[in-house]
């Protein structure tokens, strides 16, 4: 059984999309960080970082209580623990690479453009222009590449994939455009397949199941964004 920890964000979407494609058991836990509950010392326990999404899988290879967090990490370990979605062996660098690209390009700059864009005091213009362009730069790298492929690496649908979709899914927020992806048409195709799967509409049904705390108030902020409060315990963020 996997203990999946989440809130209804791109990170933990791609894990949902691995379990429910994978067709592994698990129990979704909500984590609901607007109410601080990452800073819980039972959930740093899981994930010292203090964010979603975390696994346990209470039937791992390391023991009875194997954790895994960061969403890359935890979709290599899932992908290996079934031997699913991972292409062939000779798909493999070519997998790791678009992994990285995802963890260290499309998503941080994905979560940057949403924070100066949606939650950030207004005035930041710098900011919100230099991550809006490496967003859309990241996107016609990608739409470059799927020019004339119908999956990121080889010839089959794999964690890469599912990367790629948590972001990509949330490119309406990202960019705050009604529908940004008719730029990038290879793109678009894309992500038209993956949503037509139907694990993503699974995936979606999960996301809506558990009321999640929405208001922006100041324990919200205080619970997002502790390092712009002088917050000296963590006792503060609850």
């Amino acid at each position: 059984m996997i203990r999946f920890y989440f809130h209804p964000t791109p990170n933990p979407a791609k894990i949902a999309l691995m379990l429910e494609e994978a067709g592994l058991p698990y129990e979704a836990i909500p984590v609901d960080t607007r109410k601080g509950d990452q800073h819980d010392p039972a959930f740093l326990a899981i994930n010292p970082n203090g964010k979603v999404p975390a696994i346990i899988d209470t039937e791992g290879p390391a023991g009875p209580a194997t954790r895994v967090f960061d969403s890359n990490a935890i979709l290599l370990y899932l992908a290996e623990r079934t031997g699913q979605y991972l292409g062939t062996p000779a798909d493999r660098p070519e997998l790791l690479s678009w992994l990285m690209f995802i963890a260290s390009g499309l998503g941080p700059f994905s979560g940057q453009a949403v924070h100066f864009q949606h939650a950030a005091p207004a005035g930041l213009d710098y900011a919100v222009n230099r991550y809006r362009r490496e967003v859309e730069r990241h996107y016609t790298v990608l739409d470059q590449h799927l020019t004339d492929r119908r999956y990121i690496v080889g010839d089959t649908f794999t964690i890469a994939d599912m990367s790629a979709w948590g972001w990509l899914e949330r490119a309406p927020r990202v960019l705050k455009e009604d529908y940004p992806l008719e730029r990038w048409p290879a793109l678009d195709r894309f992500m038209h397949d993956i949503n037509a799967r139907p694990a993503v509409s699974r995936v979606q049904a999960l996301m809506k199941r558990h009321a999640f705390k929405t208001d922006m108030d100041d324990q919200a902020q205080r619970a997002l964004f502790p390092s712009n409060f002088p917050i000296h315990n963590r006792e503060q963020l609850s």
